[in-house]
């Protein structure tokens, strides 16, 4: 069943099919394109490539979460990268831009210059004032597992994503921000070692439990590079095709890709063959 979903004025279709949101990085260190759009017109004209090649959302990011890249940007840096390209690429194309950030400064100043959602990688659980900004612009947010203590603690991976989001779904509560409005993402490769996060890749599904769209991000990921012994990420597309079939065929809302074309490719031609799967089957 799809239902669509207000971005502050851009629509998002959620159901019926998995759709893509394109990464645009305008970083000069994330893990496989850093340094490739730093300037304004190039993070234009691949955020226009991106909307041409079928992408549903863009999601815009103005510092890189690779492990080991800190977090000493100053705040007032991450908006300078990332303020100039979002009203640029506003313009330039129709479909919603997210925030990709865990500040709440950076994520009010790109609401405020048109911003359609957020896309915070702590889960509200890095900041609470990020709840209350989403509130206050009343817009969709991705709400992403990343729990630095995860791998100590005792449990299943999927159990101890649930209980994390639980918290999060709390403080969303708490702030006034609507459920109809919140993505799930379990984070992928974030504070995971390779092996869990291909098991949690794998299981995603479970998490359909919940009642969330789901978003999986494991684009060139390294968990991909391991599962094709020690692949770089230029070489780890068709490592990331298989896991974008993966999600299709576990109903997964939405995958979050570097490349958006062919992922797209491969979503439809999966989708086209578990519609003929479930037609001949009657």
């Amino acid at each position: 069943m799809e239902r669509m979903l207000d971005c502050r004025g851009r629509s998002l279709a959620i159901g019926g099919e998995t759709r893509l949101i394109g990464i645009l990085n305008v970083t000069p260190d994330s893990f496989f394109d850093g340094g490739r759009f730093g300037t304004v017109e190039k993070a234009v004209a691949h955020a226009e490539r991106m909307a041409a090649e079928g992408a549903a959302a863009i999601d815009l990011g103005g510092q890189s979460t690779r492990p080991g890249a800190g977090d000493d940007l100053p705040e007032g840096d991450e908006i300078a990268r990332v303020v100039p390209v979002l009203e640029r690429v506003l313009s330039a194309v129709s479909i919603p831009i997210s925030i990709d950030t865990h500040r709440p400064a950076v994520a009010r100043a790109a609401l405020a210059a048109g911003a359609h959602w957020v896309n915070d990688v702590r889960g509200f659980q890095g900041d609470p004032e990020m709840a209350r900004v989403v509130a206050e612009f009343g817009c969709p947010v991705i709400l992403m597992h990343w729990d630095g203590d995860f791998s100590g603690e005792p449990g299943d991976a999927i159990e101890k994503i649930k209980r994390y989001f639980a918290r999060s779904l709390e403080i969303a509560r708490a702030a006034g921000v609507p459920e109809d409005r919140i993505i799930l993402d379990p984070g992928i490769g974030f504070a995971k070692p390779p092996e869990q996060s291909l098991e949690i890749a794998g299981r995603i599904g479970e998490l359909k439990a919940l009642g969330f769209p789901l978003l999986l991000g494991i684009s060139r990921k390294s968990s991909i590079g391991h599962a094709l012994g020690g692949l770089p990420p230029g070489e780890r597309l068709e490592g990331t095709l298989a896991t974008t079939v993966l999600a299709v065929a576990e109903g997964i809302e939405f995958v979050r890709v570097h490349d958006v074309l062919a992922n797209l490719r491969a979503a439809r031609t999966a989708e086209a063959v578990l519609r003929a799967k479930r037609m001949y089957a009657r």
